[in-house]
């Protein structure tokens, strides 16, 4: 989200109609998103089960991140299409959610690769790091690693002479908290940096796990559907990371002069933050068996649930 919100709110305010298709875009997946992971989280709620493996432990917290960072990002999204103004002291909690959970998507994801790659590779005798009463450790690690640079990055950043913490209306965008002319350069290095530990790590756990689904398994349907998976995954961890890369990515497409750059920022949010995140469910979830079945057993629930309070009332 932070990239969209670099954008000027001049630039989106404009052309109403672009403002309501963007808005009339994002809505429906926003909805579709909080009831898919509304279902899920109720799930694991409700079967203790899911708890005591490391794979669902992972699985529950990216649900977790992606809800944070989907709320973030489409109110910063809607404030923005509004041209609203707010002290700092108000836009810093949202932003920082915002690009915390951001940076946290891939760096879960690569950490739910090398999970597989550990439960493949060492399947009786699991590092201890990798059960499930200790992957609470390593959860808290990614948390305190993507906070670090995003608080570094507004407690010390630069604001004009005129702004105000506490009283002073700016649009809530990322660039307000830090107006450094270095903070582009080291952004971009930190983000080149995720990109290629957080590949490295796809890559290898990846072609690892390929490697020991055709040593363990010789059936050609089970290691068709591994690579399926695997290529899936791929696809997903490839938009993600993309998100990094919005700097490269806007300067490139705007040297086309007919984009206008309000229109540029909502192409990177909407497939880089939002599609993303969309797949979550459906890669993870849906493709499981032992969720797949109880996913649809607490739809009929639910929708069971609703018929009958709708012919009572």
């Amino acid at each position: 989200m932070q990239n969209l919100t670099e954008v000027s709110a001049n630039a989106t305010s404009t052309n109403s109609l672009s403002v309501i298709i963007k808005v009339c875009v994002v809505i429906p997946f926003f909805c579709v998103f909080l009831c898919c992971i509304g279902v899920m989280l109720h799930t694991f709620a409700s079967h203790r089960q899911f708890l005591e493996s490391s794979r669902y432990i992972l699985f529950c917290y990216l649900l977790v991140n992606d809800t944070l960072q989907i709320l973030s990002s489409v109110l910063l999204f809607l404030v923005i299409m509004a041209g609203m103004r707010f002290a700092i002291v108000f836009c810093a909690p949202l932003l920082l959610v915002s690009v915390t959970t951001s940076q946290n998507t891939p760096l879960i994801l690569a950490t739910m690769s090398l999970e597989r790659y550990v439960a493949i590779v060492y399947p009786l005798q699991r590092p201890a790091a990798w059960q499930s009463h200790r992957i609470w450790i390593i959860i808290l690690i990614l948390c305190l690693v993507t906070c670090i640079h995003p608080l570094v990055d507004y407690s010390m950043g630069q604001h004009g002479p005129a702004v105000n913490v506490l009283t002073t209306p700016v649009l809530c965008q990322d660039r307000t908290l830090n107006t450094s002319p270095n903070r582009s350069f080291f952004k971009l290095f930190r983000n080149i940096l995720i990109f290629a530990g957080v590949a490295t790590v796809i890559v290898f756990t990846y072609v690892r796990i390929l490697l020991e689904t055709r040593k363990l398994r010789k059936d050609r349907a089970s290691v068709s559907k591994a690579m399926h998976t695997v290529l899936l995954h791929g696809f997903q961890l490839l938009l993600c990371t993309m998100a990094f890369t919005h700097t490269i990515t806007e300067r490139l497409i705007m040297l086309h002069p007919n984009w206008l750059p309000g229109d540029v920022a909502f192409l990177n949010y909407f497939c880089f933050m939002l599609v993303p995140r969309f797949l979550s469910p459906i890669i993870y979830g849906l493709r499981d068996k032992n969720l797949r079945g109880y996913f649809r057993k607490t739809v009929l629930s639910c929708s069971n649930k609703l018929q009958v309070n709708v012919s009572n009332n």
